[in-house]
């Protein structure tokens, strides 16, 4: 019979920053397991349920004894089975023997490599209440858990300790231990809002009954989905400030949420908002309120697994608490402000950065050198580029990024606007470690920009050239993320500088000796991070952790994200340095792929390149060809209609209409197919054979100036 399976274990405050995907990998182990003992029958679903102190899986349609498998074990071959005398040899009775059968009842079958002997029988089907204790017991191994406890006099080894095991089907109880626990169908509701054991009637009623009786939700996302709801209502027309981290957070501390709204005095609110909403959200769990324009409001949301008649009790808690952390925060701005960014400056002689790059003033002047030049090369005011990156890591030194590291930048903005910095040095401050993560905002203004660039070239140049590059899935120096800041700073920004030039410059602000040469090595991670990103790859939205504002901007180069695998290669393929032309180099590989003659032209040119590559190993050498040394009538209309189609191309070229560039090549379609068709390359004429091959080596070059074209050969 096929009935829902209920598995629940009752334990001690599961960790909440895991609580989700460790229910959601016992869930999909115990799932896998009983599938594979054919234990599920047909539209069978599985659900997995998490709390603050329960895990629990319900599976429906699962068969309490699996069908009855006809099997065809193959045996010893006919030859070997048999001996001359057509008697049967100890290899075929020692098969029979072994599957518990006599020689007579095997049987011969054929197979790919002749007939063999067989033992066909029938196995019988799993029972479930046999081994689902084994079942959980393997599923629960198969968790993430980073650190195990131990509880009681016994050995079993958990997360957190566990008081509780349910493992139902239908409305029976499936007999089993797990850790020393022997299964029931009772477990326990809510800490405060229910008491005693509550008895499940059947499995299927878990969740239903677990909410009525036991002011438990079960299910995860209704949880949370309640929550939301019930805080966007307290909120009156204000506007909650969360991210999906915070929301999951709080949803796993909780099993019955109720909100209740707080204040806290209004004099706080001249302590900058980021800071305040980075105490009551990260120490506190509590969910800040805005107004319509994102100003903070002297009010806060906080959610309880507590309901009450009379909340005020909780409220002054809550809010006498928050008193205390902003309090704290407002010391340390108050405190901080004593002190000029610029007087902080030579204190960072005393952190170290790393221990063969010297200090973090050392890698301030660097940087402070390198936004001077970069800023250069954007038409950008080189003085206050390097003002701000000679302030830019002071605000490191300062107690509120001490409390709050998450805020560096932001307090250093804040602090420089008091010190009475120019407003586009405050501005660079901020933004100079922006894009923080995948889809955030870029910096705003070239100065910014500069400064932002510099930051990231110096780190990146620093730890390649010291041999520090990211290895596998461990970038301890978060090395790809700047490597994609480059990317989408020059792309989006349409800069027209040299990535070359860029990386000479941060390389020269280095002592010398100090780097090995590693220009090479950080080009070809910089393209790779370009290249994984115009694949797509990087498609994300996300919630920014500080404003709680949705910043969702697609593809990290807007636009590019649909391209093939085959475009992009044909793109970066060619190593280009000029990075901001690479979306128009790609959408001209697009115009001329829809284009009929692309797919001949494409295979074509694949073509051309391995008779080149077959030539030049074997030592040929080719110049420009020559039109007096082509003796074929189809060498010589490939030679004019190259000539022709070049000199309309090359202007276009010039203007950056690579789109027009490509199109131009594809009259060209014919006299290649024809040349092909009529001409032989490698002949023994010397001479011949030598311009035949420049005139392939002039029509790869001059159709592979935007893109390798051969590349889009399928």
């Amino acid at each position: 019979m096929a009935e829902t399976l209920l598995v629940e274990l009752l334990t001690e405050e599961l960790p909440p920053k895991a609580l989700q995907r460790l229910a959601q990998v016992f869930c999909d182990a115990l799932v896998e397991d009983l599938r594979q003992d054919n234990l599920l029958a047909e539209k069978s679903t599985a659900q997995a349920y998490a709390t603050p102190r329960r895990l629990a899986v319900s599976v429906s349609n699962v068969l309490d004894k699996a069908p009855d498998q006809a099997l065809e074990v193959p045996g010893p071959s006919a030859k070997v089975g048999l001996g001359v005398d057509g008697k049967p040899t100890p290899a075929l009775v020692g098969f029979a023997k072994k599957n518990g059968v006599t020689v007579d009842e095997l049987v011969q079958i054929d197979t790919p490599k002749g007939k063999v002997f067989a033992c066909r029988k029938v196995a019988a089907g799993t029972h479930l209440r046999t081994n689902l204790e084994h079942k959980v017991e393997a599923a629960l191994k198969r968790l993430p858990v980073p650190k195990m406890m131990r509880w009681g006099s016994g050995e079993a080894e958990f997360v957190r300790p566990v008081h509780g095991l349910v493992m139902m089907h239908g409305s029976r109880v499936v007999r089993g231990e797990v850790w020393g626990l022997k299964s029931t169908k009772q477990t326990r509701g809510h800490r405060f809002l229910s008491s005693g054991w509550i008895e499940i009637p059947a499995a299927d009623q878990y969740e239903a009954v677990l909410e009525k009786q036991g002011s438990v939700i079960a299910s995860f996302a209704k949880r949370r989905e309640r929550m939301r709801a019930t805080l966007e209502t307290a909120a009156a027309g204000a506007k909650p400030l969360w991210d999906d981290a915070l929301l999951d957070e709080v949803t796993a501390l909780v099993e019955f949420p109720v909100v209740y709204q707080g204040s806290f005095s209004a004099e706080f609110l001249s302590v900058p908002q980021e800071c305040l909403i980075l105490s009551m959200q990260q120490h506190q769990k509590y969910f800040p309120l805005a107004d319509a324009g994102g100003k903070l409001l002297a009010k806060f949301l906080v959610v309880s697994n507590l309901k009450t008649r009379d909340p005020a009790n909780i409220i002054r808690g809550n809010e006498r608490v928050l008193r205390a952390r902003l309090a704290d925060a407002r010391f340390f701005f108050d405190l901080d402000r004593r002190t000029r960014l610029e007087e902080r400056v030579p204190q960072l002689a005393k952190v170290v950065y790393h221990n063969k790059l010297g200090t973090q003033l050392d890698r301030t002047e660097r940087v402070q050198l390198l936004a001077g030049k970069i800023a250069r090369m954007l038409g950008a005011d080189a003085a206050l580029a390097e003002r701000a990156a000679w302030l830019a890591k002071a605000d490191l030194l300062t107690g509120m990024v001490g409390e709050f590291p998450e805020l560096q930048g932001v307090m250093g903005r804040y602090y420089a606007l008091h010190d009475g910095e120019p407003n586009e040095v405050a501005d660079a401050i901020e933004a100079h470690y922006r894009p923080r993560f995948a889809g955030d905002r870029l910096p705003d203004g070239n100065v910014a920009c500069a400064v932002a660039l510099s930051d990231k070239l110096e780190a990146l140049a620093g730890m390649f050239g010291i041999g520090q590059q990211p290895s596998g899935d461990k970038d301890p120096f978060a090395l790809r993320r700047h490597a994609l800041g480059v990317v989408r700073i020059l792309v989006e920004n349409n800069f027209a500088v040299s990535l070359h030039d860029l990386l000479n410059a941060a390389f020269a602000a280095f002592p010398p000796l100090i780097l090995g040469d590693a220009h090479t090595d950080l080009q070809i991670f910089i393209l790779e991070r370009l290249r994984g990103h115009l694949r797509g790859t990087a498609h994300q939205t996300r919630q920014h952790a500080t404003t709680g504002a949705l910043v969702g901007q697609g593809s990290v180069i807007a636009g590019t994200a649909d391209y093939t695998a085959n475009e992009v290669e044909s793109v970066l393929c060619m190593g280009p340095t000029r990075l901001d032309q690479v979306p128009r180099q790609l959408a001209a590989v697009r115009a001329f792929a829809g284009l009929p003659e692309a797919g001949s032209l494409a295979a074509a040119n694949k073509r051309v390149a391995n008779i080149l590559r077959q030539a030049e190993a074997k030592g040929e050498s080719f110049v420009n060809a020559e039109a007096d040394k082509l003796k074929e009538p189809a060498e010589r209309a490939l030679f004019d209609a190259l000539k022709t189609a070049s000199r309309q191309a090359t202007p276009l070229f010039e203007q950056g209409d690579y789109t027009g560039y490509l199109k131009t090549f594809a009259v060209l379609k014919s006299p290649v197919d024809a040349f092909f068709d009529a001409v032989m390359v490698m002949v023994d004429d010397a001479v011949l054979r030598q311009n035949r091959l420049a005139l392939l080596a002039d029509l790869r070059r001059e159709m592979n100036r935007v893109a390798d074209i051969s590349k889009l050969a399928s």
